[in-house]
């Protein structure tokens, strides 16, 4: 019954107000990479750019670009991001990739990606920005490494410091708009870095899109954008994108679920998301209230700020929960052996736990994990 109902939405999208989706549609057309186009890039690893970036390594290729590994002539060690040649024909999408340096560094906040320069890629005809280089994972591959999802209160570690980084960028009127599992990196060290600000807007001028023209991830896409409201995007776009991440990290799927990308951003355009629980019945109350309200489909539902959002989701008892363990969750860092080993030992004893329900059984270890690795140290971020 839903596919039929989502597919005659699909069809009056296209037929009648379908533009923004169209142009998703064309937007992801040229963002299919070939196979020969990866090729190319994975033949650039020992390759020099500029005749000072040697390319150690190819660190991952999304929709927009090619981050590699690279060392600097004078030995520094930092991360190039390539914008893909086939994109760099396109004026629109070169300036806003180079764009992203500007307004990333314009917020200010240790848990901004520093962008350090930008340049023109000669033998390929593009441009590439110097970011500072990042040990440890994304959010997203740390979700699917532990088996699909986090704890709550590592959960609630990593989103204390996400609305920390929003609440200095919504005041500098700059609004991410992509916010998502793949866009938060966590550091071996425990820090959370908010990456790619390359679609960001900056609400006291121009914009970097056209109107109608809709830029983001479909399913963590707040219903303006899906709607290509752009006049309406402002910091509560972002609370949503919040809402849908801890949705995905706490339940291990998507808000909105659907087989394609397109079919996917008709429901964020049409459908209120549905509430948490129905997912994740164990979850406190007062923490599935948070989620839902960043979830609404009016922007006038859900919080009126990353600031007011920050300070309800610190004045729950959850978070003090958290706030009072000696090591905050996540501070074991990814890459930390000693938390890797605990991750399996408690993973054995907790599928003997949840013989018939294999998807709790990951984030029960994990918390599990959490609370063994716990010890004594400073709460303080400063300290290390």
């Amino acid at each position: 019954m839903r596919d039929a109902v989502a597919a005659g939405r699909i069809e009056r999208a296209l037929a009648g107000s379908g533009h923004c989706v169209r142009r998703y549609v064309e937007a992801l057309s040229v963002m299919m990479l070939t196979a020969e186009a990866i090729r190319r890039i994975q033949q650039r690893v020992s390759t020099t750019v500029r005749a000072k970036y040697r390319l150690e390594r190819l660190l991952g290729i999304g929709g927009t670009a090619a981050v590699f590994e690279a060392t600097h002539r004078n030995g520094s060690r930092i991360a190039l991001k390539v914008l893909h040649p086939e994109l760099a024909r396109l004026s629109d999408v070169r300036a806003r990739f180079l764009r992203e340096g500007y307004v990333a560094n314009r917020i200010g906040h240790p848990g901004v990606a520093r962008v350090i320069d930008d340049d023109d890629d000669e033998v390929e005809s593009t441009v590439f920005l110097v970011l500072e280089l990042l040990e440890g994972e994304t959010l997203h591959a740390r979700r699917e490494r532990v088996g699909g999802r986090l704890a709550v209160t590592e959960t609630l570690d990593h989103v204390d410091r996400l609305l920390e980084v929003l609440t200095a960028a919504h005041e500098q009127g700059i609004v991410h708009r992509d916010l998502k599992p793949d866009n938060l990196f966590l550091t071996a060290r425990g820090e959370l870095k908010v990456l790619d600000f390359g679609i960001a807007r900056l609400l006291e001028g121009t914009t970097a899109t056209r109107s109608g023209q809709v830029l983001g991830t479909p399913a963590f896409m707040s219903p303006e954008q899906a709607n290509g409201r752009i006049r309406e995007i402002d910091g509560r776009t972002d609370l949503w994108s919040v809402g849908a991440v801890l949705f995905a990290l706490l339940t291990g799927r998507v808000v909105h679920e659907a087989r394609t990308p397109t079919e996917q951003m008709v429901y964020a355009a049409t459908q209120q998301a549905r509430r948490i629980e129905s997912l994740a019945p164990w979850l406190a109350t007062e923490v599935a209230k948070l989620v839902n309200r960043a979830l609404a489909f009016d922007r006038d539902a859900r919080w009126p700020s990353a600031r007011e959002m920050r300070s309800a989701w610190r004045a729950t008892e959850a978070f003090k929960r958290a706030l009072s363990s000696s090591a905050p969750p996540g501070r074991a860092g990814p890459a930390d052996p000693a938390f890797a080993q605990t991750i399996d030992a408690a993973a054995a004893t907790v599928a003997t736990t949840f013989p018939r329900d294999k998807s709790a059984a990951p984030a029960a270890a994990s918390t599990i994990a959490f609370d063994l690795q716990r010890r004594p140290g400073p709460r303080d971020r400063g300290q290390k």
